[in-house]
């Protein structure tokens, strides 16, 4: 009895450890598919532009005011996505033929400062409208863990399987419709694209358009987690440029890995290594380290130039 009283203790211990470490594990993959669809939009519109847009992550929130009011007036969940994804893709379409079509010559910093601009004005809009106090915003899937062991919850269960179907219906728009396909060649050769009958202006609209509509769900998807308020995307936003980075910027099936990624790592790191008030610096110093070692990201091509 006395030599299995140690082993008992010790075996409950690792076991209750392996519990939390699997929930925190799980956690940071749900989390990471938030960050993986952000990472998917924002790679859109760099591989468009050459440039990120600053004003994702608040178009994005705004994008979810607008679902959280549909909700609010009565009407079924899934309408409300659906109708958030659909105003949210005009609404990209909108932006960029009336703000960031004016701008498409001009010095790359006039095009930031737009940017910046544009992620100013839907926060303070959005404040405006609905206020500075922070809302809750209700998951479709049931309070109950559908796996039953706890360690994650029905809406970090839901929130992963929308996103690798949100990942699946972009694969499949790029490689087998022809309006994907003239996206990428538009994206990817523009002056060969115009010379085959391409619109590459519109091509550009329609990427804004589908950018905007996958970053609206990101934002629904994150914000029963952190809750809604105008500056609810800032952290989010920072993850997926993050996990963008670390994929490949011009990648962008390796942008969403590098999401999932920089979720898990998030978690585990603050969990375990630096705590999660200072969570948010893991994603900088992520950036960092690729930049300064792999800045063309683990997926992301190398361009070698003959001089």
């Amino acid at each position: 009895m006395r030599c299995g009283a140690p082993i008992s203790v010790t075996s409950g211990w690792s076991f209750r450890n392996l519990g939390e470490f699997l929930h925190q594990l799980a956690s940071g993959v749900a989390l990471g598919g938030v960050y993986a669809i952000m990472a998917l939009a924002l790679v859109m519109i760099y591989q468009a532009t050459q440039l990120i847009n600053f004003a994702q992550g608040e178009m994005a929130m705004f994008s979810t005011y607008f679902a959280w009011k549909l909700i609010d007036l009565g009407e079924p969940y899934w309408l409300a996505f659906f109708a958030t994804v659909a105003i949210s893709f005009v609404g990209g379409v909108v932006i960029e033929r009336l703000i960031v079509r004016p701008f498409a010559n001009a010095p790359i910093l006039a095009s930031v400062i737009v940017f910046i601009g544009l992620s100013l004005i839907f926060n303070s809009l959005a404040g405006w409208l609905y206020g500075y106090s922070v809302q809750s915003f209700d998951s479709p899937f049931t309070s109950k863990p559908w796996f039953g062991a706890g360690y994650m919850s029905a809406h970090e269960s839901g929130s992963i399987i929308v996103t690798l179907a949100v990942l699946a219906l972009v694969y499949a728009f790029f490689r087998f419709t022809p309006l994907g396909l003239a996206m990428r060649a538009a994206a990817q050769n523009p002056v060969s694209s115009r010379l085959v009958g391409i619109r590459v202006g519109w091509m550009l609209a329609i990427g804004w358009g589908l950018a905007a509509a996958i970053g609206s769900i990101a934002g629904m998807m994150a914000a029963p987690i952190v809750y809604l308020d105008p500056n609810m995307m800032g952290g989010v936003l920072l993850y997926a440029f993050a996990g963008a980075v670390l994929g490949g910027i011009d990648n962008p099936f390796g942008a969403a890995i590098g999401g999932f990624a920089v979720g898990v790592l998030g978690n585990l790191v603050g969990a375990y290594v630096v705590g999660s008030e200072v969570k948010l610096s893991v994603a900088l110093a992520i950036i960092i380290a690729v930049l300064v070692w792999r800045p063309s990201g683990l997926f992301g091509r190398r361009l070698v130039a003959r001089v």
